[in-house]
């Protein structure tokens, strides 16, 4: 599954791992792909140096990358503190009673409150990147947008490749106006924020808006059928996600969560700004239900939402509510049905990747008979 990209990455696969957990993505990167880790989780500095230690330890000279949540324009002087004054108090309350409608118990005293999506931050994003660009990572991902301008030139100067996301081909223009080197064309069967293009339409029409610049498919993708697919629609790799959730390396919190990603069907998941206040492929559940009820007061706008639901959704997690307990996760969920190894998951794809291209050269080999 090699292409220009992967060679120029010096990876085996042109598959590209992206994960929140350390031993994943040093996984992926010693199995033949790219592992990228995703820092928004990291608010504290010393924490993302302490993962990117252990990754370097870990991945066997093999290369990775980071992923970032950058805005690509700088909001000056706003904090923390200052968004949380803007959170109305009507949406807390809503989320007190759902709370306690479910029975979620409250944390245990001094126990902290679990992740707080604040790496959309200027500052923040910006500290991890002091620290990442010490590390001899390959790829800068960002997940919201081109980053900033100068971000861009520092990774080129550390000969770093910048990869950002798109649901459209409009987008995808963007990133390339703006000097990054990989667009990841995202679809609509994707986890986490995404657009409202499906894959197979996607991926051909950023290719052409881009050309030449290198794309990765992105949404659905859990098989080696789909990587063939993703190739002949002209991307340079794929871009997997969802699909690593389930693996024995993976550090999801709750048994429970990982039996309903097991269980889940592809039809299973909703588009739903519960979570973030943007749009968010994840399971469906009772919470996601709640914030899309119409009568209810609605989501609010990235990154209140993110702001008001941490703790809720860290209570959730730590006592397993299951009609509450959900995960950012593609449709791809539906093929996720058994705990392998990433090397495993890996096997597998390099198998039907083979078989795919074997199918299609002998149907081109008939026809050319014919």
């Amino acid at each position: 599954m090699q292409t220009e990209l992967s060679k120029t990455l010096g990876v085996e696969h042109a598959v590209f791992g992206f994960t929140p957990f350390p031993a994943v993505a040093a996984a992926i990167s010693r199995a033949g792909g790219f592992g990228v880790l995703g820092a928004v989780r990291y608010t504290a500095p010393d924490e993302l140096k302490r993962d990117l230690d252990w990754i370097e330890a870990h991945v066997d000279g093999t290369p990775y990358g980071l992923d970032v949540v950058m805005p690509a324009k700088k909001v000056e002087g706003v904090t923390e503190a200052d968004v949380e004054a803007m959170i109305p108090e009507s949406h807390r309350q809503f989320v007190k009673d759902t709370l306690t409608r479910y029975g979620v118990p409250e944390l245990a005293e001094g126990e902290a409150s679990g992740w707080r999506i604040t790496g959309w931050m200027e500052q923040v994003a910006r500290t991890q990147l002091d620290v990442a660009f010490d590390y001899p990572i390959k790829l800068l991902a960002n997940a919201l947008g081109s980053p900033p301008a100068d971000v861009i030139d520092r990774a080129h100067e550390q000969d770093v490749l910048v990869a950002a996301l798109a649901g459209s081909a409009r987008h995808a223009r963007k990133h390339a106006d703006a000097g990054i080197d990989i667009v990841v064309a995202q679809g609509y069967e994707a986890g986490g924020h995404t657009g409202e293009i499906a894959s197979m339409v996607l991926t051909p029409e950023v290719v052409d808006a881009v050309d030449p610049l290198p794309v990765l498919a992105a949404g659905g993708i859990g098989s080696g059928r789909q990587v063939a697919a993703a190739l002949a629609l002209g991307a340079q790799g794929v871009w997997l996600g969802s699909l690593w959730l389930t693996t024995t390396e993976a550090e999801l919190p709750s048994p429970r969560l990982i039996e309903k990603l097991l269980a889940a069907g592809s039809g299973d998941t909703v588009r739903s700004r519960a979570l973030t206040g943007k749009p968010a492929r994840q399971l469906r559940t009772e919470w996601t239900d709640a914030w899309d009820d119409p009568d209810g007061p609605g989501a609010l706008p990235m990154p209140l939402q993110g702001l008001l639901v941490a703790e809720a959704v860290s209570r959730i997690q730590t006592y397993e509510v299951e009609p509450l307990l959900g995960t950012p996760v593609g449709q791809i969920v539906g093929r996720m049905n058994s705990q392998r190894s990433v090397q495993a998951v890996f096997d597998d794809l390099t198998r039907g990747f083979e078989k795919a291209v074997d199918r299609v050269n002998r149907i081109a080999g008939r026809s050319a008979e014919q």
